[in-house]
């Protein structure tokens, strides 16, 4: 993994192809460090199209700074990310993630967050909404109760994400679970929107072992080394409200639940 860094940070990018589903300019790329290679996602800043609720720094800093805080919670969720130049200019360019079903490996057949018949919850997997699919039928949007989730729901809390789509959330070939996409996030005010409402209410402790250890590593960082690192990319008072967010969950450590403005990204993918 170390290498694989190190030809991300200092090999020449090629384009491979753009990833037309992304709402800004996204591509496929492949770095080369002589006779390594290692494929990335690559996010220019001049393919940005620019948001009135977040008219502040760039989309591909607040993807490096969620990058650097889910580094210091300890649990490295994020793709390793950087912002570097590349073919259209300096961008984002975060490792690639291989799945099932990238290669020979089959997909499973249910996603960590999927979509089932209505009323037919599968074991190990919680509700969060009931709708109706393209033909109409009911259907229940759901996600597994797996810890590695667990741990994205917490970090989501923290960084105020306001865009966890299902598609965001990747399954690696490593047994690892990743999140991806937060060009959207670390705002001053609630904008947290996800997919992951099947914990809202239960205490912090009981998301996972480690999360208020994550939590209060995060406090601690921001007080040091972290909010000098974060600076480049985030405004002053979005560093002190990341702060006042992570504070807040382990004075009150119970992970908080939808409201009424758009608590769910739609589509849910």
């Amino acid at each position: 993994m170390s290498d694989d860094r190190e030809v991300l940070r200092s090999g020449q990018l090629e384009i491979l192809g753009r990833i037309r589903s992304a709402s800004n300019a996204t591509f496929l790329c492949e770095a080369t460090l002589g006779d390594r290679r290692v494929h990335c996602v690559y996010k220019p800043v001049a393919g940005e199209q620019p948001l009135w609720d977040f008219p502040d720094g760039t989309l591909a800093g607040r993807e490096l700074a969620a990058h650097l805080i889910s580094v210091h919670m300890g649990w490295n969720l994020v793709p390793y990310t950087i912002i570097r130049d590349g073919p259209a200019g300096p961008g984002m360019a975060q490792l690639w993630v291989d799945q099932p079903g990238d290669t020979e490996d089959e997909p499973p057949e249910l996603g960590l967050v999927d979509l089932v018949p209505a009323d037919q919850i599968p074991d190990g997997y919680l509700s969060v909404l009931r709708a109706y699919d393209y033909d109409g039928a009911p259907v229940t949007l759901v996600h597994a109760d797996d810890v590695r989730l667990r741990r994205i729901a917490v970090f989501d809390a923290v960084i105020n994400n306001a865009d966890r789509k299902g598609g965001h959330i990747l399954s690696g070939v490593d047994g690892r679970v990743y999140g991806v996409d937060h060009g959207v996030c670390l705002h001053t005010q609630d904008k947290l929107r996800t997919v992951l409402w099947g914990w809202a209410g239960m205490p912090l402790q009981a998301m996972a072992q480690d999360a208020v250890e994550a939590v209060s590593g995060l406090v601690d960082a921001l007080g040091d080394s972290l909010a000098a690192a974060l600076d480049p990319h985030l405004t002053a008072a979005e560093i002190a409200a990341l702060r006042r967010r992570a504070t807040a969950l382990l004075e009150h450590p119970v992970m908080p639940g939808p409201e009424r403005h758009r608590p769910i990204p739609w589509p849910a993918f």
